[in-house]
């Protein structure tokens, strides 16, 4: 059974968790795109038992958008489609270092006080931990604030 439209061209977000997949949508700005955008959720996943899709018509991401996507979502597979095809899979990896991303939660780190850019290393890939490289503070993937 069909659930999802085919896309021509764009991009394909899948195995997105069900209960990350808003927060997907609202991290890429899909809100402020004009092009079709299909989302589906709790859909059937041989995988992951449930899963979340996001399809946007013509539209590709930069590695900053990707990295956004990795940060909630670390797991999730973008297929690059042209002319109905999957033309390249992308497996989602969070960088080493993520820069002016992520807000430090300790209000008193220079990074939410001075103009500056914000930058954390990751130190746990699996559970998704982040280290502030200003004050030094971890910050696990549940309590992360997205800028």
């Amino acid at each position: 059974m069909l659930e999802v439209a085919a896309l021509e061209n764009g991009t394909a977000i899948d195995h997105i968790p069900p209960e990350q997949l808003f927060k997907v949508a609202q991290l890429l700005e899909l809100q402020k795109v004009n092009s079709r955008i299909t989302i589906g959720n709790n859909l059937l996943s041989k995988k992951m038992g449930r899963k979340g899709i996001v399809k946007i018509a013509d539209r590709f991401f930069s590695d900053d958008e990707i990295s956004r996507i990795a940060l909630v979502a670390p797991n999730v597979i973008l297929n690059i489609i042209r002319n109905y095809k999957v033309v390249e899979k992308k497996k989602v990896n969070l960088p080493n270092r993520i820069v002016d991303i992520v807000k430090c939660n300790n209000p008193k780190c220079i990074s939410n006080n001075e103009p500056m850019a914000s930058c954390f290393e990751v130190i746990d890939r699996e559970k998704v931990t982040i280290k502030c490289r200003y004050c030094e503070r971890s910050i696990n993937k549940e309590d992360i604030i997205i800028k």
